[in-house]
């Protein structure tokens, strides 16, 4: 799964995968994308252009961890984000940052990668490996599955979902989206969004 600590609907679908891997034989590895990157020389909202400023930064930790440990890390630093951003509501920020590495065990000095370019070569790098499969008109979350032909992977973007299915429920989605990964030729189900994402 590819994900940006800023997006909402990434993280319920984040927090999905990870009880789909207690109901179903699935390994989430987590990848970082950038919706800094993706929306780079676009017409944006004002607001939404300052949202992009800030969101940086959290990438750049996310990268700059996973370069110092390994893309293991990723996993518990998501986490550490998506606690502090979308339950918590805290603000982004050093403060933030810092926390949320100490959350995930990590050095804390990761939190400067945010304000450096250093780490952005690598940063564009991981995005565009999660978007090209899919195109640069959809945003996060992102995930990839096994396609039909064998070793083949299909890029999706979502499920967008509200909120994270449990149990069973959880894999029976699972089991959905290798049905239509698996079917040559499918590209997409969509409908427009009437709730706004739910933490639970």
């Amino acid at each position: 799964m590819w994900f940006d600590p800023l997006c909402p609907w990434a993280w319920l679908t984040s927090r999905w995968l990870l009880e789909v891997e207690r109901v179903r034989p699935v390994d989430v590895r987590f990848r970082v994308m950038s919706l800094s990157v993706l929306n780079e020389g676009r017409d944006l909202p004002e607001q939404y252009v300052a949202l992009m400023e800030t969101g940086w930064a959290p990438v750049r930790i996310c990268i700059a961890a996973e370069q110092k440990y390994g893309p293991q890390v990723l996993r518990d630093l998501y986490t550490a984000f998506g606690n502090r951003i979308h339950l918590n509501k805290e603000e982004l920020g050093p403060d933030l940052y810092v926390a949320a590495l100490a959350d995930a065990g990590l050095d804390s000095d990761l939190a400067e990668a945010g304000g450096s370019t250093e780490y952005d070569e690598a940063l564009r790098a991981s995005h565009n490996a999660g978007m090209k499969p899919v195109g640069t008109d959809v945003g996060t979350p992102v995930i990839h599955a096994p396609g039909p032909v064998e070793g083949e992977k299909v890029a999706f973007f979502g499920p967008v979902i509200t909120p994270a299915p449990k149990g069973e429920a959880a894999g029976r989605l699972w089991d959905g989206v290798l049905l239509v990964a698996g079917t040559p030729g499918f590209y997409e189900l969509k409908r427009s969004r009437d709730q706004d994402p739910i933490f639970d």
